[in-house]
């Protein structure tokens, strides 16, 4: 009989790296961000090409029970198209100490 795995949302999270397939012009930056915006973390800016056959990666050490991804551009002519995300998470604790 197999042990049941229950709700799994208090678990911490490790995100490491991002993939995604994307197309566009000009520099994405991307960030990731706590549950009420507490923490985060910038990564690493693409720089991105109309026609490409290769799907960046960008590496993250960012541990939180939940995160989300902001994907932006800030100039007037830049822009993306985004076909694939693929999020590397591993869990790494129960919960923090104390909860």
């Amino acid at each position: 009989m197999s042990k049941s795995t229950g709700n799994k949302e208090e678990l911490v999270n490790h995100f490491g790296l991002i993939r995604m397939r994307l197309n566009g012009a000009g520099n994405l930056q991307l960030s990731l961000f706590s549950l009420n915006d507490v923490k985060s973390e910038s990564l690493t800016s693409i720089t991105m090409l109309a026609a490409t056959n290769i799907e960046p990666t960008r590496l993250s050490n960012f541990t939180q029970q939940r995160a989300y991804l902001e994907l932006k551009v800030t100039e007037i002519n830049e822009y993306f198209l985004v076909s694939k995300i693929i999020v590397f998470i591993k869990p790494v604790a129960n919960s923090y100490p104390g909860n």
